[in-house]
């Protein structure tokens, strides 16, 4: 294999999408696995759909992702410049060649024109298509004399040049992923390559582009499936080496139904987008896997195994660890149904690989945020919490009973833990705890359980009146763990105010 050359060319008309960074991860991917290049081209040559920020975000969201690019915009190679719109001198020699090969042809019909035979075909029950059977009789240097055509060209006439698409051909495609596809020519229109106005279509830019930057694999989603036949005859057109072509599946839907789009995400609450967006025409903003919490490893994770599996039961991966596994083999051809509950699941499994330090810093952020200062081990307290946390914001509301006492708590809750004799064994339990010398988790843990077990009662006719006494639910971390945390002093008290006040 020569040497890998992939590129992730998105257009800058809005927020990137995940499908768009999942075909970027999947370049990336393949790129590192086989030692080659990963290549950024922003493909700008449709001005009327600029967005504005839009390039920034792009490469911010790949920055985020951790997905870096070898050559591009901000990292110069010897293949720039990298944005469409900075290489527009070179396409129009290559568009001239084809005509002169007699490969393409002006076109001077209007859009009333084509539209009045769009019509005319639709009352016969037919679809307009441009191509061999009706080029010869339209307007276009097929069909005008030479003298016709200069004088148009001349005269300022707009214009479009088509790609003339062989007819009759049988073409045999090779797919990455799809595997063999066999298509007749004659089924294909005579796409328009470039316009009067200096700008190249995308095929044409994006086929030459590839070929100057040394493209040795085509790595895009799908929806680009139907130009693969036009992109290959252009590239034989051209006599060029034709690189490897894998179209990656769709995401869909929760459902299962149709693309997973920016509605989806409003409707379900989840983001659709690697970071935040705001619309710079109407201010509108739509959430990011960054600000809602997310760790980029986690999404980067998730979006890897959305339409690729490693052949194992592993699921967990670091970047090097994808890197290593990935094949474009492994890629599935059928769409991948989106799941936001395993989103969740995947940054619940990365937040648990994060060491403590990490977790004690993010929790004094929060402290620090809040302004609230403590005598308590912040430490043990996050270490008795971070299990059960999904995001480091997770890391408050599952420990804000160490910093304020519970004095109301719930009737459904009271009615599961209170019992007849539940005040008297609480009462007996702070007893039981100010005798305890040494108020570590395990010394407590001996000595209450040593209690209930003399007494020959149930473990829940404690504990659970414990636990609503010391964190205000039935739920929380181990209770020994807490009263430690808490002290004695304290431990104590809420005890005695659960008794007075339940």
């Amino acid at each position: 294999m020569n040497s890998v050359r992939v590129r992730f060319a998105p257009s800058p008309t809005g927020p990137l999408h995940i499908g768009g960074v999942r075909t970027a991860l999947y370049n990336y991917l393949f790129a590192k696995k086989h030692n080659g290049t990963f290549i950024l081209r922003i493909e700008d040559t449709d001005q009327s759909r600029f967005v504005e920020g839009a390039e920034q975000y792009i490469n911010n969201s790949l920055d985020w992702c951790n997905i870096p690019y070898d050559e591009g915009p901000n990292k110069p190679g010897q293949f720039g410049p990298y944005k469409q719109s900075e290489r527009k001198s070179l396409y129009k020699n290559y568009a001239d060649q084809l005509i002169a090969e007699d490969k393409a042809y002006f076109a001077f019909d209007t859009p009333e024109q084509l539209d009045a035979l769009r019509k005319e075909y639709e009352s016969k029950g037919e679809t307009f298509i441009y191509n061999w059977h009706n080029r010869n009789l339209l307007q276009n240097s097929l069909h005008l004399t030479e003298q016709e055509v200069q004088q148009k060209l001349s005269e300022g006439h707009p214009y479009v040049i088509r790609f003339k698409v062989p007819e009759n051909t049988m073409l045999d495609l090779k797919d990455e992923i799809r595997g063999d596809i066999n298509i007749n020519t004659s089924t294909l229109d005579d796409k328009i390559l470039f316009k009067s106005d200096g700008m190249p279509t995308y095929h044409l830019a994006n086929i030459v582009d590839d070929h100057l930057m040394e493209i040795t694999h085509v790595i895009r989603g799908e929806e680009w499936l139907p130009s693969l036949a036009l992109h290959v005859l252009l590239y034989k057109a051209f006599k060029w080496n034709i690189p490897h072509f894998a179209h990656l599946p769709l995401i869909l839907k929760p459902t299962g139904k149709g693309k997973l789009g920016k509605r989806d995400g409003v409707a379900g609450g989840f983001p659709v987008f690697p970071l935040q967006w705001t619309d710079p025409k109407t201010n509108e903003i739509a959430s990011g896997y960054k600000e809602d919490g997310y760790l980029p490893e986690a999404v980067i994770n998730m979006l890897a195994f959305l339409g690729w599996n490693p052949g194992t039961e592993q699921e967990i991966f670091s970047l090097e660890e994808l890197i290593e596994s990935f094949e474009l083999s492994r890629v599935n051809k059928a769409g991948a149904k989106f799941d936001p509950e395993k989103s969740l699941w995947f940054q619940q499994q990365h937040l648990q690989l994060k060491d403590d330090s990490f977790f004690v810093e993010q929790f004094e952020e929060i402290l620090r945020e809040k302004q609230i200062t403590t005598d308590l081990d912040v430490r043990k307290i996050v270490l008795s919490i971070k299990e059960r946390a999904i995001f480091t914001k997770d890391l408050w509301d599952l420990s804000v009973f160490y910093f304020e006492s519970p004095t109301q708590y719930d009737e459904k809750d009271l009615k599961k833990a209170i019992k007849e004799d539940t005040s008297e064994l609480m009462q007996e339990l702070t007893d039981i705890l100010k005798s305890i010398n040494n108020f570590e988790s395990t010394t407590i843990s001996d000595t209450v359980k040593n209690w209930i077990k003399s007494k020959e009662i149930g473990f829940g006719k404690v504990m659970m009146p414990l636990r609503l006494a010391l964190v205000g639910s039935l739920q929380g971390p181990d209770l020994f763990e807490i009263c430690a945390i808490l002290g004695k002093e304290e431990s104590i008290r809420r005890i005695e105010y659960f008794i007075n006040n339940s």
